[in-house]
């Protein structure tokens, strides 16, 4: 991730996530949709985390559903650099958020291949960032801690 100077000037707020519940991202939406979900969940949670921390660039939605989608044309080795890419953005989020990070990129590229459960990693980790904040509604303005 890089810091963007503009970004960091302005008082440091961002917009609430959105509450998910693990088991559904990983899977009982996938499993309706027939596996589609999970990219459209990809997306959501990278334009989330975007907005949550605007200080902080990093892969874009579009980018990180295409590192998942074309990343076997590497062997997976892109696909898990990217997950353990997100892992760290959850984590910066979580500091963003004044919680110590637990989120880990060798935790999440572990869970990949354990049935794919980094989806329930991942929104479990996103939805502490969440309850930090208490009753704020998605989108609304939340003050970064830190």
């Amino acid at each position: 991730m890089t810091v963007d100077p503009q970004a960091q000037s302005r008082a440091a707020t961002g917009a609430q996530m959105k509450r998910r519940s693990p088991a559904a991202a990983w899977l009982g939406l996938p499993l309706i949709t027939l596996g589609i979900y999970y990219f459209v969940w990809y997306a959501k949670i990278h334009r989330e985390l975007g907005g949550f921390d605007p200080r902080y660039s990093g892969s874009s939605p579009a980018g990180a559903v295409c590192s998942q989608l074309f990343g076997g044309l590497t062997l997976g080795i892109w696909t898990l650099i990217n997950i353990a890419g997100t892992a760290g953005r959850i984590a910066g989020a979580q500091r963003a958020a004044g919680l110590s990070p637990s989120c880990g990129g060798g935790v999440a590229i572990l869970l990949c291949f354990l049935l794919g459960t980094h989806v329930i990693y991942f929104q479990s980790n996103i939805n502490k960032i969440i309850d930090a904040y208490g009753q704020v509604p998605e989108g609304e303005p939340v003050e970064l801690r830190a």
